[in-house]
């Protein structure tokens, strides 16, 4: 019997996406699939848009959406690249 807490299988990427900050000026964000299904980064284009639209990464509130948008990249297996325009700490990287 294998216990599922101590066996976990890797599961290979489903894509690779690239958000980038735009600047002050809206759109601020902008989301790429570098590669993988396009139904599936679309999708997650969709809800990474609806978490970040109308913030900027100064904004207390964008930290915790990136955070959640990282969990969401995560369960859909995609490699995720932030591009702030600004080297980031890497405790902050998200």
């Amino acid at each position: 019997m294998v216990d599922d807490a101590t066996h976990t299988e890797e599961v290979p990427p489903q894509g690779h996406v690239r958000i980038i900050y735009l600047g002050p000026v809206a759109p601020h964000w902008e989301v790429r699939g570098v590669f993988g299904d396009r139904a599936v980064i679309d999708a997650f284009r969709e809800r990474a848009l609806a978490r970040l639209q109308f913030l900027t990464p100064n904004d207390p509130q964008c930290g915790r959406n990136r955070m959640r948008v990282a969990r969401d990249a995560e369960r859909e297996h995609l490699i995720l690249d932030w591009d702030l325009g600004y080297e980031e700490e890497s405790a902050a990287a998200g």
